[in-house]
């Protein structure tokens, strides 16, 4: 049987969370009772390459700024350099708006350019100080910046209850991300008593904002009848939602609903498909379930060099698996070798 179990962060707070993976049960894709709970992922600061790591596991997520945007970018030096990659640039027409108009979007600007260490030396201090200037003045998207800095201890004391009410302002304000992390606090149930329907509440939020963490997390309430009524077919809508937009997670989890006909009709092909790019993506659970697949002929032509090639590389990636293993062991030589050459092709090793 096999499990996921990861630690995601909030900023660089480690947040183990309790949601659910299902196992692969012997050449099934139906899940297993009794199994782990993977967890959700807290939504950073979007652009954000030098913070710590977000997870232990495979998922990784591309950085796309988060900078405010101007109703008028065409208008906006500082945010088109910043767009650019001329970071110095934004900076000096940042803060010379900021200092004369007083704008609060110029503000959470150089907050962003100081907390990642765009085109200077990084400094959380001065990210706080910026952010804060334009949280003050009602700018969301600083409140959540400066929301992640306090929750992680980045600037100055780790201040988790002063986040959580930057959070709530912001998630007040429409901002997405902060509903989801928000929501993620109530989940976790140690700033606040655990409360499932309230983290569920405000996993809507960020889901109908079309956030596909926040999806991803409300799909697994659906689907087990945490925080909300159980609803397979409202929990494969927000999986599909989320694996629309590369949720690696979703994707894997959409691809068992196709399979089994969960919440949504079978359909195989499209489930191997989705499954096939999730692996791709590097998704060891992915990667596994593709090797049974293929090891086992089901839904899909048997093809052993194949599956127990993507045996090897989900193994490599901590995600053994006994049976796999022992069949691996029974194919013959040449096989075997055939297997280790595509994936020492994957690595790139050969």
């Amino acid at each position: 049987m096999l499990t996921r179990r990861h630690i995601q962060v909030l900023g660089s707070a480690a947040l183990a969370l309790a949601l659910s993976m299902p196992a692969f049960a012997q050449i099934s894709l139906t899940p297993q009772s009794g199994t782990k709970s993977a967890p959700a992922k807290a939504e950073k600061p979007k652009a954000a390459p030098k913070q710590p790591a977000a997870t232990t596991a495979q998922k990784k997520t591309t950085p796309v700024s988060s900078a405010p945007q101007p109703d008028n970018p065409n208008a906006d030096l500082a945010y088109g350099a910043f767009q650019q990659g001329a970071y110095l640039t934004a900076l000096k027409y940042a803060t010379q708006r900021a200092e004369q108009k007083n704008d609060p979007k110029s503000m959470t600007l150089i907050g962003e350019i100081y907390s990642n260490g765009f085109g200077v030396k990084q400094d959380d201090a001065k990210a706080a100080e910026w952010y804060k200037r334009a949280a003050d003045l009602g700018d969301r998207e600083a409140m959540f910046g400066l929301a992640m800095l306090k929750i992680s201890g980045r600037g100055g004391p780790q201040q988790r209850e002063e986040a959580a009410k930057l959070l709530a302002a912001s998630a007040k304000l429409g901002k997405a991300a902060a509903a989801y992390n928000l929501g993620l606090l109530y989940l976790e149930g140690q700033l606040f008593p655990q409360d499932l329907k309230r983290a569920a509440e405000l996993f809507k939020q960020a889901a109908d904002a079309g956030n596909p963490e926040a999806q991803y997390a409300l799909a697994t309430f659906y689907k087990e009848g945490r925080g909300v009524e159980k609803d397979p077919v409202e929990a494969a809508r927000l999986l599909r939602a989320a694996a629309m937009v590369d949720n690696i997670d979703a994707e894997v989890e959409y691809a068992i609903a196709l399979f089994n006909g969960t919440g949504t009709p079978r359909d195989v092909p499209t489930a191997l498909a989705v499954l096939n790019r999730a692996a791709r993506q590097g998704s060891p659970i992915a990667q596994n379930r593709l090797a049974r697949v293929l090891v086992f002929g089901q839904g899909a032509a048997v093809d052993k060099v194949e599956g127990f090639k993507w045996h090897l590389i989900a193994k490599t990636a901590g995600n053994g698996d006994p049976d796999l293993d022992a069949l691996f062991q029974e194919q013959t030589p040449e096989d075997r070798k055939k297997s280790e050459d595509r994936a020492k092709k994957w690595f790139g090793t050969k």
